[in-house]
């Protein structure tokens, strides 16, 4: 028992894993942010576009 510790505690392939994980999760923390910041300037890009066709009379 002691020897499987030491020597899960040694392994590298872990210590990896864990920094892939970490890095996985602030990448997908980056896209979630810029795909909500986008969305949200296309959407009011569209309601002014909405509102000048509205204004000129082109829209119902």
């Amino acid at each position: 028992m002691h020897v499987q510790l030491w020597r899960l505690l040694r392994d590298d392939d872990a210590a990896t894993a864990v920094e892939y994980a970490v890095m996985l999760a602030l990448i997908i923390g980056v896209v979630i942010t810029a795909i909500g910041s986008v969305g949200s300037q296309t959407g009011g890009m569209w309601g002014n576009i909405q509102a000048s066709v509205n204004a000129v009379g082109f829209g119902s």
